[in-house]
């Protein structure tokens, strides 16, 4: 009887066993969703306070700089208006287009096609004009008989020294460089404009180079030997004839210096005189030439007016006379007229 009721007892605590550990496993995870949401929840309010800080901060540095913490706030405000503003002005744009449309379409096709011709020939106008400021040369020509001084001049203007010992040139000297005088201290605050000098040989067979430089040039200087002028002026005179009768020269007015050389020596003749001679002798050059026939001999360019003596004023290109000496250093006034027609 003892071993039946055992048994009994003993099925029975094995049914209720298995409820009571499904039970505490039901209890402990209940327990732990309770633990997870109190984690949870002091995490939120972590970043609840965190976040007010955050604010409270901001608030502060903001107050201290003289900035209100509204218009933070009211940036997406700010935004809004700023589209409502740029929507507003592109409406009055398209509104302002339409009604040019509209006024374009009301004008006659005569009239719109004036003002078109007009703008294009305003604009290659002024296309033009500034191609030919841009386009000046600075090239400045030295020519005239061998033995006139022409080297030494060349190098008195590059390197302000005669470079005495000089020989008649074969070859045509070349360079482009700032004058020697705008080379002072005083002068290089301002901006020196470089000039390209081409010396010419004066050789008569070498004369003919002188064609392939007058495109480009934009000032002739003549020099003649003031003192032994009265030796060689016939052949001055020829060749100064011989350029002042080119067309490219009248073309362009090329403006043309004669430069009297030499001036330092005692019996240097003065730039009155020799101006007198040259122009008494292309009279006589001209007239002699007109009385040629034109099979045999024909100039470019009439020079002067007929049944006038010839003087320099009647040339179409500007023409002026001053003196120099390259040995010394006399150079101001070439240097002048070099200045006068290199573009700045």
């Amino acid at each position: 009887m003892v071993s039946g009721l055992w048994g009994q007892v003993a099925k029975r605590t094995k049914r209720i066993a298995p409820r009571s550990r499904r039970e505490e496993k039901r209890r402990s995870r209940r327990r732990g969703r309770r633990k997870g949401e109190k984690e949870i929840g002091g995490r939120e309010k972590r970043k609840s306070i965190l976040a007010e800080s955050h604010w409270l901060r901001l608030k502060s540095n903001s107050e201290k700089a003289g900035k209100n913490t509204g218009d933070i706030a009211d940036r997406p405000n700010l935004f809004l208006r700023l589209r409502a503003m740029v929507s507003s002005r592109g409406m009055e744009l398209e509104q302002l287009v339409n009604q040019t449309k509209q006024w374009i379409s009301e004008q006659p096709v005569e009239q719109i096609y004036a003002a078109v011709a007009v703008l294009l020939v305003t604009f290659a106008f002024f296309l033009i004009l500034s191609f030919l400021r841009t386009s000046k040369s600075n090239t400045i020509l030295l020519a005239g008989l061998s033995g006139s001084g022409k080297t030494v001049l060349f190098y008195q203007l590059r390197d302000g020294s005669p470079h005495q010992g000089t020989v008649t040139s074969m070859e045509p000297n070349d360079d482009t460089f700032v004058l020697h005088s705008d080379l002072s201290e005083e002068k290089q605050k301002k901006k020196a404009v470089p000039v390209h000098l081409i010396d010419v040989p004066g050789h008569p067979r070498l004369k003919p180079k002188l064609d392939e430089y007058l495109p480009q040039a934009a000032g002739l200087v003549f020099t003649v030997d003031a003192q032994d002028f009265l030796y060689n002026y016939q052949a001055a005179a020829e060749y100064l004839y011989d350029i002042l009768t080119k067309a490219i020269v009248v073309k362009k007015k090329i403006p043309l210096l004669i430069l009297c050389n030499k001036t330092d020596k005692v019996t240097a003749h003065s730039k009155e005189f020799i101006k007198k001679q040259l122009e008494k002798e292309i009279d006589k050059l001209r007239a002699s030439r007109n009385a040629i026939s034109t099979a045999d001999v024909t100039d470019e360019v009439v020079l002067g007016t007929h049944g006038t003596p010839f003087s320099f004023s009647q040339c179409q290109n500007k023409v002026t006379v001053a003196e120099s000496s390259g040995l010394t250093g006399n150079v101001s006034q070439v240097e002048q007229f070099i200045k006068e027609n290199v573009r700045s």
